[in-house]
């Protein structure tokens, strides 16, 4: 520790022993340093800050009924149009920068200097929710060696933004509506084609096309069902009218009456099968407002109504003659459990002739359904196409005429003021440069002259050393030191050794002064030099 000690204070001794040196090496140092320093050229920057908010009161009472614009994504592409090449020239031409410009090159060298000088910047604040916000704040900063332009180089480019974003949005909603125009007539045109050819299909392949009834399939599955069924159902109705026959057979017509119902028996009787043709006749027409006259449950009926008709006549014809059988039926009462079985029976012929006729309907239809087999799956499958193809289309096409609709009505809330701009700073600049920060600099150059000087006089040391300390001499050389003799100072040397320290007190206090003089007024003096070169 004794000898670092020792090794830094012969350091120091040897650097005063050089300190004429290290003081005019400082000096040197700082008059180069500080004629770069104010030589170099003033940078002043100016900025503005715009207020946008793409959140107006018009925004929710568009939501549903106007295209959902994304206004953010608008302002950022216009932020970025404003460094292209383009919006830069026009810059540069409308503030007079490119005045002095005779060459391409040197415009290229203009325009990415500008493009390097220029920021523009957003700060958009989240909500407390953690939503984002739909205002933003929007910063265009621009630094320039004249005042006066930089801020005139910032107006123009608040007043490219603003505009560029609203005439970005009416252009927008105009192209787009000159698109959705276009595309729909064209859908028009092909929607009118699908539909053309889905009706020349139709036209040529009647009968084959599948509608509520259901496909090829469907339909050739649900006759051969309804054929099953009605096969059961006859099987079924032709048991009954067996065991009514049987039955029909074991009863009879009449059984013995009474004498006040021997009175009665003839018009009773009469009245009877006056009845069931009543009864017959009012199902005829009931069954008519269904079937047509060829249907086979009419055709029975009918028949039916002609037997009755014909028994009727017959029993009044005897009853009106008086023959040999007028008294058995004046005596007789009718069977009311025969006359039930009987119409129970003529009932059950009429259900069999229907039931005749939809097993005939359903076998016609399975064999005509059978003919296409090789020919309704390929007419199905191509209807099939054909009506996506029209469904498609179709879709399309009112999107389309939606999306056009709403695209109007975007374009005039536009023009109403669906985004609020605020200039919140205008275009500005401070008096003092932003660089070079002077005063910094010309305290580190005094610092690094200082430095540099007293680096050279201990480079000097270190070179060529010299001892002043035994202690020192004997470790370096190895060599053991006898003694050490003392300088003796003639007479005199104090006092002018006195003096060459106050005039070396005196230039570095001037050295000091000179610095602080420059921190304090080095802008103006840059000015100064700027005008004077200028």
């Amino acid at each position: 520790m004794h000898q670092r000690i020792t090794m830094f204070l012969g350091y120091g001794r040897a650097i005063w022993r050089r300190r004429w040196l290290a003081l005019a090496l400082a000096w040197l140092g700082c008059m180069v340093g500080w004629s770069f320093i104010l030589l170099l050229p003033n940078r002043f920057a100016a900025s503005a800050r715009v207020y946008v908010d793409a959140l107006t009161p018009l925004r929710p009472v568009l939501r549903g009924i106007a295209v959902e614009e994304d206004f953010d994504s608008q302002v950022s592409l216009v932020r970025e149009a404003l460094l292209t090449r383009p919006q830069l020239e026009a810059v540069a031409h409308k503030t007079d920068l490119d005045v002095g410009v005779k060459t391409a090159a040197g415009m290229d060298g203009l325009i990415d200097g500008l493009k390097a000088a220029i920021d523009v910047s957003a700060s958009s604040p989240a909500k407390q929710d953690g939503t984002p916000a739909h205002d933003t704040v929007y910063t265009i900063s621009y630094q320039n060696a004249n005042r006066d332009k930089s801020i005139a180089v910032v107006r123009a480019l608040l007043d490219n933004f603003v505009e560029g974003t609203l005439s970005g949005n009416r252009s927008g909603a105009t192209a787009a509506q000159t698109f959705l125009t276009t595309q729909i007539a064209d859908y028009e045109k092909r929607l009118a084609a699908a539909e053309a050819r889905l009706a020349n299909f139709k036209k040529r392949n009647v009968g084959m096309i599948p509608g509520d009834k259901g496909d090829y399939f469907s339909r050739i599955d649900k006759e051969m069902n309804g054929l099953q069924e009605s096969q059961t159902n006859l099987a079924i109705a032709t048991s009954r009218r067996e065991e009514l026959r049987r039955q029909l057979q074991g009863a009879k017509p009449y059984v013995p009456g009474t004498s006040g119902s021997a009175a009665a028996a003839g018009p009773g009787a009469s009245s009877d099968l006056s009845m069931r043709v009543q009864e017959a006749e009012a199902r005829l027409e009931d069954l008519l407002l269904r079937y047509t006259d060829k249907h086979p449950e009419v055709l029975a009926l009918k028949d039916t109504i002609r037997e009755l008709k014909v028994r009727e006549a017959k029993e009044m014809a005897e009853l009106a003659r008086g023959g040999p059988g007028t008294g058995a039926i004046r005596s007789l009462s009718a069977n009311p459990v025969y006359q039930s079985i009987q119409v129970q029976l003529n009932q059950v012929e009429v259900d069999l002739a229907s039931l005749r006729g939809a097993v005939s309907q359903h076998q016609n239809e399975i064999a005509n359904l059978r003919k296409f087999v090789n020919l309704a799956p390929e007419v199905e499958q191509e209807f099939s196409r054909l009506n996506r193809d029209y469904g498609v289309t179709k879709a399309q096409y009112e999107v389309l005429v939606q999306r056009l609709q709403q695209a109007r009505v975007s374009d005039d809330a536009a023009q109403s003021g669906s985004i609020r701009f605020q200039i919140i700073d205008p275009p500005r600049a401070d008096v003092l440069p932003v660089w070079p920060n002077r005063p910094l600099l010309i305290g580190s150059t005094l610092a690094a002259s200082i430095l540099f000087g007293l680096l050279v006089a201990l480079g000097l040391h270190i070179l060529s050393p010299t001892y002043d300390e035994t202690g020192s001499l004997a470790r370096d050389t190895g060599l053991p030191v006898v003694g050490a003799i003392s300088r003796v100072k003639p007479p005199g040397e104090a006092a002018m050794q006195k003096t060459r320290d106050r005039r070396l007190m005196a230039a570095a206090a001037a050295l000091v002064f000179a610095s602080v003089v420059l921190v304090l007024y080095g802008n103006a003096g840059a000015r100064l030099i700027c005008s004077l070169l200028a």
